[in-house]
């Protein structure tokens, strides 16, 4: 094979997987093959993922402190780097490029050993556990956020903001601009959390919005995201409240729903948030609680701090609050609007143009150390 290709490295979860997704479609428009190298997890998100081949690759993620339970994950990175150093032989790509967590470090470790250039991309405003390991050890860093936490003064100069990649289906969207809704008019209201957050979001939403004036819910127009468990009695509670509610698992078209929305209310994962401000939509970001290092929070108070949004921590956010919160909203188009302004503000629609540009930059003659045999 030829280096005229890219290795992505990207464990099976959406946050990950989606720049990994658009780096590939902007990859592919410049003639260059992609291959995906993951974990186990992939399948609930990697569906039609634009690579020429895909590799499961064994990782772990650090479950613990004992002795067991690092032994237990050594082991299985050891392995992962074996099997890595081995696939990277193989496919000779001309780059490594790795989306943070676990799942990245044997691809991106065995293309240091081989002397493959690498790119480790932090979708976050915090540097992850894992990234932080891999930090010092790869060719370049490319950043979401101005402000990256835990990225010390050494990393620096080896770092450069891209911004968080989004899908085509996301910028294709992003052209419709924000219509703030009439005072007597449909309110379209998303809530989606991913499969941690969705529980939360069954639990007090539709309690929150039953309480509102009865012409307020006749302009409510719902559309959540709900754990499998759950949807029968979020559809009832809304049904019995007199709200019309669209349910689902999963909104593959959710770019689309996301575009017709007034109000977006759910987690602050790196993606989201980077969707949300591409596409210019005003949102109330409530970050997953109990998170190692915060990074959902870090996420929403950047978004917050713009303007372009509202983040209220789980912990303060009751069935009290929430139905002021959406209460006022709905009755300030104008303060809607500016919220989807100062969002749109944020957004970096050309973050996949600038990461591939920064691969490509890495692919060229001379940014190897090494051989691609792993000798000097």
């Amino acid at each position: 094979m030829t280096d005229r290709s890219v290795m992505l490295a990207a464990g099976g979860t959406g946050g990950h997987l989606f720049p990994a997704f658009a780096l590939a479609e902007e990859l592919g428009r410049r003639g260059i093959a992609v291959d995906l190298a993951t974990d186990m997890r992939t399948e609930g998100y990697g569906a039609g993922f634009p690579a020429r081949a895909t590799y499961r690759i064994p990782s772990a993620t650090l479950a613990g402190r004992s002795p067991v339970a690092l032994a237990k994950t050594g082991i299985t990175l050891a392995r992962g780097v074996k099997a890595a150093h081995t696939l990277l032989g193989k496919v000779r790509p001309g780059c490594v490029v790795g989306f943070g967590g676990y799942p990245s470090f044997p691809p991106l470790a065995a293309a240091r050993l081989r002397g493959i250039p690498t790119v480790l991309h932090e979708q976050n405003a915090v540097l992850g556990r894992a990234n932080r390991m891999l930090a010092k050890r790869v060719t370049r860093i490319a950043t979401s956020f101005e402000r990256v936490k835990f990225l010390d003064a050494g990393m620096q100069a080896k770092a450069r903001l891209t911004g968080n990649p989004v899908r085509d289906a996301v910028i294709d969207w992003s052209a419709r601009p924000y219509h703030a809704p009439d005072l007597n008019g449909p309110f379209v209201l998303l809530v989606f959390g991913g499969s941690q957050g969705a529980r939360f979001f069954s639990d007090s939403v539709p309690p929150a919005l039953a309480r509102l004036e009865t012409a307020a819910r006749a302009r409510l127009r719902v559309v959540q995201q709900c754990r499998a468990e759950d949807i029968e009695r979020v559809r009832a509670a809304y049904a019995a409240a007199g709200i019309a509610a669209e349910l689902a698992t999963f909104f593959p078209n959710l770019p689309e729903v996301m575009a017709g929305a007034h109000l977006v209310i759910g987690r602050a994962g790196a993606s989201s948030v980077a969707e949300l401000a591409v596409m210019g939509r005003p949102s109330m970001l409530v970050p997953l609680p109990h998170a190692i290092d915060n990074d959902q929070l870090q996420n929403a108070n950047t978004l917050a701090e713009s303007g372009g949004g509202w983040c209220i921590q789980q912990s303060d956010l009751s069935v009290e609050r929430l139905l002021a919160e959406v209460g006022r909203l709905l009755a300030a188009p104008e303060v809607l609007a500016r919220a989807a302004a100062a969002a749109k503000a944020q957004g970096r629609p050309d973050a996949v143009v600038r990461l591939a540009d920064l691969v490509v930059e890495l692919m060229r003659p001379g940014a190897r150390t090494r051989r691609a045999d792993g000798t000097a």
